[in-house]
This record gives C-alpha cells, sequence and structure tokens, in this order.
C-alpha cells in the first residue's frame, strides 16, 4: 500500500493517511493542521548556507512495511550496527518500524521504549501531552512538515526513580529513497530517572541513489533530577539531505547530554539546542563531523539558560575535505534573571584541501551580569608537514588523511562516557572515509 503526499502536503491527504492507520482524533487534526501551515511557512534559513538551492521537497511517499522475523534479515550494513546482546532494540525501515525489542525487567518497571505511532495510540495521553512542545509545529516548514508526515519514529518514557542502566538503542535506515523517511523521536525522563538512548540513522549502502530528504525531529523532556543521555550518529547516502532539529527542555538539577556524529556523505543541516529552565540545570554537547567532495553543512550547537547556576558546555569539531564546505554555529544564550550560570563553547575546524571551507561563529549573547561565559574557535588548514613526514614513513597519502583526522577528532571522541556511541562513531567515520 502507498499513499502518494506532495510537498507541501494538503490537509485531506495527511488526514486521509491518518485515519487509515488508525491513528487518535487529536493527532489527525494535528496532522491537518500542519500540512496546510508547510504550505506557507518559510524553510529555516541557516546563516551563511542557502539551503533553498537543495531539493527540499524529496519526501516520497508512504509505503507500508512488514516486520521481520529475525535480525538476520536486515542489511548486513545494519546488522553491525547493532550492539552486541542488547535487550531493548528498535529498528525503522524507511517509513516504519520492523523490530521492536524491550527486556521484561524494564517494562516491568514501567519504561516504555517502542515506535512513536504504536505509543500515539496506546498511550494517547502521554504522547499528546509532549509530542511538538519542545519543538513547536509552526516554527517553519520543516517542523511543519515533519508533524505532517512523521512516521515510525522513537518513545522512550522513563518514570520516576527509575535508571535504565543499558542503552536503549535504535537503528533508523532507509533503502529506498521514494519511501517517506521522516522519523520523530520522543523522549520522557521522569524525575530523578537515568536513561541512556543511541541511535543511527542511516542509508543502506549502496541501496539509494536517487535524491532524498530526511526532515527529522528530537524533543527530550528532562524532569528535575533527571539524566539522559542522547547518543545520535547520522550516516545518509549522498544523495540525501539531512534536515535535523534537536532540542531539549530541562528543569531543575535536570542533566542532558547530547553526542552527535554528523558523519552524512549529502547536504546536512544539524541544530541541537538545550533550554535550561531549570535551577541548576545542565547540559554537554558534543558534536563532530567529517564533510567530503562537494557537501554543504550547517552545524549549530544552542544552550539557553534560564535558570540559575545552571551550566552549559558545547564542543563542536569539524573536518572538511576534497571541496566540501562547513558552517560553524555555537550559540550561548543567558538570560535576565538566570544569575551564576556559566556558558562554554569551543568550536574548532580542520581543512585538508585548499578548495575546502569552515567557518567557525562562536556567539555569546548574554541578559544578565552576575554570569560566566567563554568561548573558543579555531579554523586551519593542516600542516603539510605532517602529511610529508608521514608519507615518508611509507604511509600513503589517504592513510595518511585518516590518521591525522582521528587525531584530530580523538579527544571529543575519547570523551563519549557511553561505550556504544563511541564504537558506532568510530565504525560510521571508518565507513565513511573509506568511501
Amino acid at each position: 500500500m502507498s499513499t502518494q503526499l506532495t510537498t507541501p502536503t494538503d490537509r485531506q491527504s495527511a488526514e486521509a493517511l491518518a485515519h487509515s492507520k488508525g491513528e487518535p482524533s487529536w493527532l489527525v487534526a494535528q496532522r491537518g493542521q500542519a500540512a496546510e501551515l508547510s504550505a506557507t511557512l518559510p524553510w529555516p534559513k541557516p546563516e551563511k548556507v542557502k539551503i533553498e538551492r537543495w531539493n527540499l521537497t524529496a519526501v516520497g511517499q508512504y509505503e507500508a512495511t512488514t516486520a521481520v522475523s529475525s535480525l538476520t534479515e536486515l542489511p548486513q550494513t545494519v546488522q553491525e550496527l547493532i550492539a552486541e546482546g542488547t535487550e531493548n532494540l528498535l529498528v525503522q525501515k524507511n517509513t516504519g518500524v520492523v523490530w521492536s525489542q524491550l527486556s521484561k525487567e524494564l517494562a516491568d518497571k514501567g519504561v516504555i521504549f517502542t515506535d512513536l505511532e504504536t505509543a500515539a495510540k496506546e498511550h494517547s495521553e502521554l504522547v499528546e501531552k509532549y509530542l511538538f512542545q519542545a519543538i513547536k509545529l509552526d516554527e517553519n516548514k520543516l517542523t511543519a512538515l515533519n508533524a505532517a508526515l512523521w512516521n515510525g519514529g522513537v518513545f522512550v518514557y522513563v518514570p520516576k526513580n527509575v535508571e535504565v542502566e543499558l542503552p536503549l538503542q535504535a537503528i533508523l535506515y532507509n533503502d529506498k529513497a521514494e519511501a517517506t523517511f521522516a522519523p520523530h523521536i520522543l523522549i520522557v525522563a521522569e524525575d530523578n530517572s537515568r536513561v541512556t538512548y543511541v541511535d543511527s540513522v542511516v542509508t543502506a549502502k549502496d541501496s539509494v541513489t536517487a535524491e532524498f530528504t530526511h526532515p527529522a525531529i528530537v524533543e527530550v523532556f528532562v524532569k528535575p533530577g533527571a539524566l539522559v543521555r542522547f547518543g545520535s550518529v547520522h550516516a545518509l547516502g549522498e544523495s540525501g539531505v539531512d534536515l535535523s532539529l534537536r532540542r531539549a527542555v530541562v528543569e531543575k538539577d535536570g542533566r542532558i547530554e547530547w553526542i552527535i556524529g554528523d558523519l552524512n556523505d549529502g547536504n546536512t543541516v544539524s541544530d541541537t539546542k538545550s533550554v535550561l529552565v531549570g535551577h541548576g540545570s545542565t547540559s554537554d554537547t558534543k558534536v563532530i563531523s567529517v564533510g567530503q567532495h562537494k557537501q554543504q553543512m550547517s552545524l549549530t550547537t544552542q544552550a539557553v539558560h534560564f535558570g540559575k547556576s545552571s551550566d552549559s558546555n558545547m564542543i563542536t569539531r569539524a573536518v572538511m575535505r576534497d571541496s566540501a564546505s562547513a558552517i560553524i554555529n555555537g550559540i550561548t544564550k543567558i538570560e535576565h534573571g538566570a544569575t551564576k550560570a556559566n556558558g562554554v563553547q569551543a568550536e574548532k575546524v580542520l581543512m585538508l584541501s585548499s578548495k575546502a571551507r569552515g567557518d567557525a561563529n562562536p556567539i555569546l549573547l548574554i541578559d544578565e551580569d552576575d554570569v560566566t561565559a567563554g568561548h573558543a574557535a579555531s579554523v586551519g588548514q593542516v600542516n603539510p608537514e605532517q602529511v610529508y613526514y608521514l608519507m615518508s614513513r611509507g604511509i600513503t597519502k589517504p592513510d595518511a588523511e585518516r590518521l591525522i583526522i582521528h587525531g584530530f577528532l580523538a579527544p571529543v571522541v575519547d570523551e563519549v562516557p557511553v561505550e556504544a556511541v563511541r564504537d558506532q562513531l568510530n565504525q560510521l567515520l571508518e565507513r565513511k572515509l573509506e568511501g
């Protein structure tokens, strides 16, 4: 079964699809509203990146998916990303989830880990309370488009005082450009809970050559005293455009840790933002990226401080090869009243080619006196003597560049506190460097 959706879609087709999937009435109405808004709202306007020149309308069509009976039915490149021995795994293929598994121990504690479509039906009131509350569906065309079209997706709910010791893992992949691939991830961590969520967003190798757009949204709600570790590695194909917005709302003494690897082969807009609304709330963000060929990338990290004694730290490291270009934005905003807040950021870009381009923009917006804030930024080319030295020792130029890239990114990768995320970063980084 397939249902064609044009872009911008119309209310009638969006609602018809929602009805056909048995979605609750509030979600049907929300999709219809978003479909209408997507026709009038503008696209986001990342600084110095003209995304309107990209093909942003290749969202494909909805196609029902069939669950797999064994993980061995998945593509080999997907199987390689599954953490060994994991009991908590969700896999989405194109428009729908094909595998979902949660340990009985966590289920008995009230933990919910399932696809968002199922959660909207089985936990309707809970999903309705949080869906499109951290990111409003009418912010721009991208948010409205995701609200109208999102499919599959992930829903995580951790009850009060529950600690999830092992990571929850999701793999979201596409192997068909003509199928809509627009996941929405929603995580709610109640008071004093702990959870680590890890995902990989990938294109099955050599299976997609036509153009496609991946409009994705992540919303995380960190309640008082809770800790959420969110690790995500994106490695979509060269013909794709990745448009990913992530936002966390962090309450009193809560903590969000973002670990993002933007390793796509196509054009990318990645925006990761923490809103520190509670006193003593904290955010730590680490982003790495590698661009090559003619890729264009806009990578933004943000922290907005409302709470007193709130703390944010942001680190971005990007490597540009060939004719790739990247705009790296770090934005720390300390609102009036957020006394004793502290915001620190650092952006570094390494260029391995005279044709590569990098632009690091640290931005501090301070509306309060009694705070501390700092930034560091650097953009530079690799020292050719390093390459020549390695080549003089019998190392080929591609291998020499690979060693330099690993050395440049290692200070961030090695600090990643979650082993599963480190493994995925290194694995997908090697896959990208090998072409």
